[in-house]
């Protein structure tokens, strides 16, 4: 067993090492060479992308916050008519790509928009006129980033909402406070880490969205790196400035563990009953219901019914060889980060199963990093990684006289599929890890009572108990590779091209018709994973 152990460890440092290597060729050529074009940027455009992030990012954060912590509480704590179908409703928003939302919105309020249009036909006025929004700002990009990232703070808040003890709840009643000091004093303060978790998604996601920020004509970090990259051809000053981001990424990360280090929570679980959620009635109940269905049809039914009807208008246009061709591209990129993903997950959590020891959990924790890492700069520490691989290559074979090979991985989809499985590995490991949690020890002695390698026992014990964790790993990895856009946009070989890429090129052209039909088939695929987030949810009633 002993053998076995040291071979499993040996495969679980290996994938950790190919795992954290993008991150580490970050630093190391960030801190390598100096780059007189980084200077310049420095000098000149980076204060001002850094303060447009910052900005950005603290604007949606305190929009995801007005968003989703009402509508949690409201799901939650209050009886309201439909509230069953608003309980995964509020959800959808989360499967709208952000640059898809922002291109429908774009084509909306802009000047030769349906809303303008409708505003001058109905009033007689021309341009100068009157007043108008413009909606390609950094506010606009904001509002669009809030609407599709909000549910990430309304499902932990709502989740911590149920969780909370019923008697602090009948405590607050029998001291006559009313529902909304109830939610300020009681309820809102309990909820203060999943408030701070559903916060960090939210500016993580914020800092490394590119498509929204690119078409709104907001510069950030992301489109600094993304310039500098495919503009001026600098992968050293693309490092720099990825360096910064992740700089940026582990601070907060770090500021939101220390900001709760002495808070504790005890608190018992229990079944909420009807009697415990407030009736609302009158025009309470009406605004409740407003605002919810509100948010569900501005950020959801909306865009999505747009996007459908330009499919339907312009289908002939769009159901083209090219498009069928660019759709297998991200079903085989997918697929196979899906399958990698999983088989990683299956590595590191069986070994530290076999093991128990703390350097095993700490493999787990670092081939998971790569989720908080922006897909920009990921696609960046990918880049570095794969060119050094080919350049090493390509000089071993001129030196063994057997020709250049060329880029054999920077040049494939070698590079898309290994940045995908380096970012989305987190999910597979999570997935996994709580489904072998389930699996009593008591079945790992027996099977070596019996005789069982551990390999035996991963294939006849294991793997067909957590079977359904890792289909839902697997899914899970596969829905979000056809949704990324930053990485693809990147480490795309020449000529190919994914559904996500296909969307960015035809609305990046003002041609959002044409990109409509991929945009759905991306938002249905991206369905999948919330009704099982809301399955779950509903188990907790």
């Amino acid at each position: 067993m002993n053998k076995i152990s040291s071979l499993w460890q040996t495969s679980s440092s290996a994938v950790t090492l190919l795992l954290v290597l993008p991150i580490i060729a970050i630093f190391y050529t960030a801190v390598g060479e100096t780059d007189a074009l980084f200077s310049h940027l420095f000098a000149t455009v980076l204060p001002t992308y850094t303060l447009n992030t910052i900005w950005l990012t603290l604007a949606v954060m305190l929009l995801s916050l007005l968003f989703g912590i009402p509508s949690a509480w409201l799901m939650a704590m209050c009886r309201l008519p439909s509230e069953r179908i608003l309980q995964w409703a509020l959800v959808l928003p989360l499967a709208m790509p952000g640059y898809i939302v922002g291109y429908v919105f774009t084509d909306w309020f802009d000047y030769a928009g349906p809303i303008q249009m409708g505003l001058r036909n109905l009033t007689g006025w021309q341009a100068g006129d009157y007043w108008f929004f413009d909606i390609r700002t950094l506010g606009g990009a904001a509002v669009v980033l809030a609407l599709v990232l909000y549910p990430y703070v309304y499902l932990l808040c709502r989740a911590a909402f149920m969780e909370q003890n019923i008697s602090l709840l009948q405590s607050a009643r029998l001291l006559k406070c009313s529902p909304w000091q109830s939610f300020t004093r009681v309820s809102l303060p309990l909820a203060r880490p999943a408030i701070a978790v559903a916060l960090s998604l939210v500016a993580m996601e914020t800092i490394g969205d590119f498509g929204t920020v690119s078409y709104f004509a907001v510069n950030t970090l992301t489109t600094a790196v993304y310039d500098t990259w495919l503009g001026y051809s600098s992968l050293t000053a693309a490092a720099k400035i990825s360096a910064l981001m992740l700089l940026v990424v582990l601070a907060l990360l770090s500021s939101e563990r220390y900001s709760r280090r002495k808070q504790k929570l005890f608190q018992n679980q229990f079944r909420r009953g009807e009697s415990q959620r407030y009736r609302l009635t009158g025009w309470r109940k009406w605004l409740a219901l407003l605002w919810c269905w509100g948010l569900v049809i501005v950020a959801f039914v909306l865009p999505l019914g747009q996007l459908a009807l330009y499919g339907y208008r312009y289908f002939a246009q769009s159901w083209t060889d090219e498009f069928a061709s660019y759709a297998l591209n991200s079903l085989y990129v997918s697929l196979s980060a899906a399958v990698l993903a999983v088989l990683v997950a299956l590595v590191v959590n069986f070994y530290q199963r076999l093991t128990g020891l703390r350097r095993a959990r700490t493999f787990m924790r670092l081939s998971s990093l790569g989720y908080a890492v922006p897909g920009t700069v990921l696609a960046i520490g990918v880049m570095v990684a794969v060119l050094f691989v080919d350049r090493s290559i390509n000089d071993m074979a001129k030196v063994l006289d057997w020709g250049r090979p060329g880029l054999l991985f920077s040049g494939s989809m070698f590079a898309i599929i290994f940045a995908l499985v380096v970012r989305f590995s987190a999910v597979a490991i999570g997935s996994i890890e709580s489904s072998l949690a389930k699996v009593s020890p008591s079945l790992d002695m027996a099977s070596r009572t019996m005789g069982c390698s551990a390999n035996e026992m991963l294939r006849r014990v294991h793997f067909p108990l957590i079977r359904r964790g890792a289909l839902i790993a697997a899914l899970l990895v596969f829905i979000e590779s056809m949704k990324e856009l930053n990485a693809s946009l990147l480490l795309r070989p020449f000529n190919f091209e994914t559904l996500a890429t296909y969307v960015y090129n035809f609305a990046s052209d003002e041609q959002l018709e044409l990109a409509a039909m991929p945009a759905v088939i991306l938002v249905l695929v991206g369905l999948l994973p919330l009704v099982l987030v809301n399955r779950s949810l509903e188990q907790m009633k």
